[in-house]
């Protein structure tokens, strides 16, 4: 169905990000993933009477360094609060958290993203804060219902973006969950493992008549564990609610699940407001204090971040704005690449190997770069023995296959098997003559006109030589000989 109106999405985010600390996030329960259900909890994480919280603080830290990244406002002064609601997957009927405009430990910030035009965009980022998972509900085998608290507790950030809303199509919300994942690897504060749930996605999405001012009434979007789900679920909102309003419905303010298979949402429970969640500060924690020296000092840990890291790939290496996607993409990989250029590698051509023949062979093998035989020594090392006109492009690759599956070094393959380049005039010259003797039809037809066939003589004088003849004098001395 075509929409009668032309309706303008926007979409606020909201992103809970698992921190990677060894605890929980006010008692000494470890974090991990899986593992048999409640088996990780004690009193204070279940709620019991009595029991008594104590933050955890590499995840105030952790918060505080994501905030800075993301250039936020420091409170100087931030207190926890009781978000209260009753629901089974929290113990003690309310969620630890942080209310307000200003008291989040980051606020007021903003993250670049790319704009799909080549060029970048800021989304205002309105708070950063820090609060507590809750448990997880499971269906079990038998029938009924349980829960699984090993989850309830663990440190949890929430980066909400500010309103109205920069993100306008479901490619800025894809741009910016990938750029934001990517900052928060890079930090070192969150695996980004969507597929576990450490990493978790509510687009809130609203639509309106184009030119409009008044934004409508958004649906949260709930279960969203990929790129691809927010970007195709921001698609389906958009034209659901188009097609409401166009058929003169009301959008209500609900909460909707997401349907992988449909590629379609439903609705799972009216939306709740502010007030139904009654905040007030919590009790039994005392307020956040942070000085200046201390948020500088954490600044000073900040790594160069995703996007400067393309930025510099595409300005200063002269890389293709793909290749240094690439290359960014993972963090490894990007270390790997770093390692490569200390040693002296070309940055183009260490690249091509990288994202070619070196990816394949892990694609191939089902294994990670630190799994590997290779190091960036070994990418190196035979970027040298090619630039230094030791081995052909077709040997490189053959010794690269060997390299990966022994992890000697091409230059030790390339010794040991007598793999180099033929560089010796006399012996080219030889092969030469030897090929155009068993190719004098060949001969006949090049001298006629047909000087195309240049490339025949080349290669045959290449196989004659097992690929080792430098193919740079091979084709100088053949046309002494042809043109001669």
């Amino acid at each position: 169905m075509e929409l009668m109106g032309k309706y303008v999405v926007s979409v606020g985010m909201e992103v809970h990000a698992e921190l990677l600390t060894n605890s929980k996030m006010f008692c000494r329960c470890p974090v991990e993933f899986g593992g048999m259900p409640n088996t990780r909890t004690c009193p204070v994480c279940l709620g019991l009477p009595g029991t008594l919280p104590v933050p955890n603080k590499a995840a105030v830290e952790f918060v505080l360094k994501t905030a800075l990244a993301l250039n936020c406002k420091i409170a100087k002064h931030s207190v926890f609060h009781r978000k209260n609601y009753f629901y089974p997957d929290l113990p003690k009927g309310y969620q630890v958290s942080q209310y307000g405009e200003t008291n989040p430990i980051g606020y007021h910030g903003w993250l670049e993203i790319p704009d799909g035009n080549g060029g970048t965009k800021k989304v205002k980022i309105a708070r950063v804060h820090l609060e507590e998972d809750t448990g997880k509900l499971m269906h079990l085998p038998g029938g009924g219902a349980g829960v699984d608290y090993n989850r309830a507790g663990v440190p949890l950030m929430e980066i909400v973006t500010a309103f109205p809303p920069d993100i306008e199509s479901p490619d800025d919300a894809r741009n910016y969950l990938m750029q934001l994942r990517q900052t928060l690897i890079y930090l070192g504060v969150c695996d980004g493992k969507m597929e576990q749930g450490s990493m978790r996605c509510e687009p809130n999405i609203s639509v309106r008549i184009e030119g409009a001012t008044e934004y409508g009434t958004k649906t949260e979007l709930k279960n969203l564990n990929s790129f691809k789900s927010v970007q195709n679920g921001v698609a389906f909102e958009h034209e659901r609610q188009g097609k409401v309003l166009d058929e003169g419905g009301t959008i209500i303010q609900e909460t909707r699940g997401w349907n992988e298979d449909t590629q379609t949402s439903y609705v799972m429970r009216v939306k709740e407001s502010e007030q139904d969640y009654r905040y007030f500060p919590d009790p039994d924690l005392v307020p956040m204090e942070f000085s200046d020296e201390y948020i500088e000092s954490v600044r000073a840990t900040l790594p160069e971040l995703p996007l400067a890291k393309h930025l510099r790939y595409e300005n200063d290496l002269g890389l293709s704005n793909y290749d240094a996607g690439v290359l960014v993409s993972d963090l490894e990989w990007s270390k790997f690449f770093e390692s490569a250029i200390e040693l002296g590698g070309d940055a183009k051509l260490v690249t091509n190997w990288m994202n070619g023949d070196f990816a394949r062979l892990l694609n191939e093998t089902g294994k990670t770069a630190e799994e590997s035989n290779v190091s960036p020594k070994h990418i190196v090392d035979l970027i040298q023995l090619i630039e230094g006109g030791k081995i052909s492009g077709k040997t490189a690759k053959e010794v690269f296959e060997e390299s990966f599956q022994s992890g000697d070094l091409p230059s030790q393959i390339v010794e040991k098997k007598g793999l180099g380049m033929i560089s010796d005039s006399g012996a080219i010259e030889t092969m030469i003559q030897e090929v155009l003797q068993e190719s004098t039809a060949q001969v006949e037809q090049y001298k006629s006109g047909k000087v195309g066939l240049i490339g025949f003589f080349v290669g045959q004088v290449m196989k004659k030589s097992g690929g080792q003849a430098d193919p740079k004098m091979v084709q100088e001395i053949l046309r002494k000989e042809l043109d001669g």
